[in-house]
């Protein structure tokens, strides 16, 4: 007599049936991002004063990436008691010609934040400007105001939180971080 294909077929089914349900379970409860981080060589931020004059621009630029060469870094020298208008962008320079990403980062508004900290916290005060579709800051432009003369730095960091951006600096991870040092006089 021949044994029925359909009767192990159905026994093999429900013994794996709550092992794919568990599957699924997991992916639905740790779901895994699906946009990478940008590789970022460059980052350039340019600062104009409102009440006129030249601006001034700042830059990190690590052409290889982490370890190798040590990075290039430019120190950001302000006009005391003053207000700025300013702009970040992030580059590709490993590619020719460059790729500029700061229209990715635009168009993705709703997973980017960039972070500005200075230290000491009353060296500089930055206001992002910039808002995505849920109203909240980006970072691509920025007021900065400057006090009294006095020395310190000014960590940058774009964040990338796909799928979790909620206006603060965690969760997520970084796609580009540089401090520069900061004068003011």
């Amino acid at each position: 007599m021949k044994k029925p294909f359909f009767r192990p077929f159905l026994a093999a089914l429900l013994l794996t049936a709550p092992l794919l349900a568990t599957s699924c379970k997991d992916d639905k409860e740790n779901p895994q991002p699906d946009d990478e981080n940008e590789l970022i060589t460059t980052v350039r931020y340019t600062l104009t004063p409102v009440s006129g004059g030249a601006p001034v621009t700042v830059e990190y630029k690590d052409l290889d990436g982490d370890g190798g060469n040590a990075p290039t870094i430019g120190t950001l020298t302000l006009a005391a008691n003053t207000t700025y208008t300013g702009a970040i962008s992030f580059l590709d320079e490993s590619k020719n010609p460059a790729q500029d990403l700061t229209t990715e980062v635009s168009a993705e508004s709703d997973e980017h934040l960039v972070v500005y900290t200075a230290a000491p916290a009353n060296l500089l005060t930055i206001t992002r400007t910039d808002r995505d579709a849920k109203s909240l800051e980006v970072g691509l432009t920025t007021r900065l105001v400057t006090t009294t003369a006095a020395t310190g730095t000014l960590q940058v960091k774009l964040r990338h939180q796909p799928g979790s951006k909620n206006g603060q600096a965690e969760p997520g991870s970084s796609d580009a971080e540089a401090t520069f040092p900061v004068t003011v006089r």
